[in-house]
């Protein structure tokens, strides 16, 4: 009898599927499916344009990458798909945004 530590497991094979996609297309949504931050931005940029909600400065595609998109309710795991919990906020707005709440957590913690 074998005890638990020299026992040998077999790997398992994935199931093959049988799939009319093309290579690129099984790639493209494997990427989608590991980087759904970048999935959610996208659909919130174009949802809500390119403009910041706070201060209202526009973005172009050449400077997009300074705009973020901020979860309203703090939790970047709530994504509906129509945008209701996000706004794009640039990156000095949402810095801003989040050390609000940490400076009014200092002051209030009076000792």
């Amino acid at each position: 009898m074998q005890s638990k530590r020299n026992k040998v497991y077999k790997k398992q094979r994935p199931e093959k599927i049988n799939s009319n996609k093309s290579v690129a297309d099984i790639v493209r949504e494997l990427k989608e499916q590991s980087s759904p931050a970048g999935s959610y931005r996208e659909r919130s940029l174009k949802i809500h344009g390119l403009i910041c909600a706070k201060c209202a400065r526009e973005f172009d595609h050449k400077d997009r990458h300074l705009l973020t998109v901020h979860h309203k309710d703090g939790n970047p795991g709530n994504n509906p798909p129509n945008g209701s919990n996000w706004e794009n906020l640039c990156v000095y707005c949402h810095e801003d945004e989040h050390s609000r709440g940490l400076l009014g957590d200092y002051f209030s913690d009076k000792k």
